[in-house]
Order: structure tokens, then sequence, then C-alpha cells
């Protein structure tokens, strides 16, 4: 929420997730931030924000993201925030397939 005194107003959506993913349960974060919003830092934030909880809850384990090869501001996220690249790889998301970096981060670290 961009203004906590406007709770109805919203800027986009962060989220942490547990599916499998190739044989093995994981966690994933991803996030949206709609235009009007977009490079003012709340994705940032709202990321450090739902990693620092998910460090305090300790039931994450390590967190995986996705985020497209062309995605540069996602990318800088997960660079800024600690995320550790392990390579691009395909990803199939709603039906189609993207070529995406995948990223990883421990919380408790």
């Amino acid at each position: 929420m961009p203004d906590p005194d406007r709770p109805d107003e919203v800027a986009g959506t962060v989220t942490l997730w547990s599916h499998e993913r190739a044989g093995e349960q994981i966690a994933e974060i991803g996030w949206m931030v709609l235009p009007a919003y977009q490079g003012r830092g709340f994705a940032k934030a709202a990321v450090r924000a739902l990693l620092a909880r998910a460090a305090r809850d300790r039931r994450w384990g390590p967190v995986h993201a996705f985020p497209s090869t062309g995605n540069g501001p996602s990318n800088g996220i997960c660079r800024s925030v600690g995320f550790r690249l392990l390579g691009e790889e395909d990803t199939e998301f709603a039906g189609r397939v993207f070529r995406t970096n995948h990223w990883v981060i421990d919380p408790p670290t």
C-alpha cells in the first residue's frame, strides 16, 4: 500500500508460495507492480519485507525467483536484495514457456 491511510489503494502484489518443481518442493516468490507505481521502489520494499517475514517464520527454506531474462527491473531487485543467480532456464507459466533467470536466497541468512 503506497499510503497506509488509504488501504484501498494498492500498488501491486508480492507473494510467496510452495509448490513442486522438477520433483522437488520449493518456495517461490513473485511480484507484480501496476504501471502507475513502477519505478518508485515499492516492489523492492515489498520483497524485502516478505523475505524478512520468511526469515522470522523459518518455515520456507531457500526462496527461488524466476523473472524473465529480459525483465531488467525484476532481475535488479533479485540482485539488490541478495539473491544468488543460478543461471538461465526455460520456465512454464500460465501455459507459456519463458526464458528466465533462476535466482535463490536463503532468508534466514
